[in-house]
């Protein structure tokens, strides 16, 4: 059975067991959310479609971890009129595992 469902303005398309990288959830490590923002959920042949939301369906996940991903870095550089600009950005995430889907 998988899901997706949405958290931090981004979809994920996940199955039970899965490990998936989200935008931060305030939430301590080792313990249990609830998200219910279900937008489909499928099984073989039989996907069930929200419009726009499932209502009632839910998506079981325990965080295991937070951290920061890998430095990307912007550079602006004109050329020709001694301009270079460079910065370094450093997103936030939340480890989750998926634990339970219900619809």
């Amino acid at each position: 059975m998988f899901a997706v469902f949405k958290t931090g303005g981004k979809q994920y398309r996940a199955q039970v067991g899965d490990v998936v990288r989200v935008e931060t959830i305030v939430a301590d490590v080792d313990s249990s959310i609830d998200l219910t923002d279900v937008m489909m959920v499928g099984e073989g042949d039989s996907v069930k479609v929200g419009e726009p939301l499932i209502t009632g369906a839910i998506v079981s996940a325990k965080v295991t971890s937070h951290g920061r991903a890998d430095k990307i870095l912007i550079v602006k550089f004109r050329r020709r009129k001694h301009h270079r600009k460079q910065m370094g950005h450093r997103q936030n995430y939340t480890e989750i595992e998926i634990t339970g889907i219900s619809a």
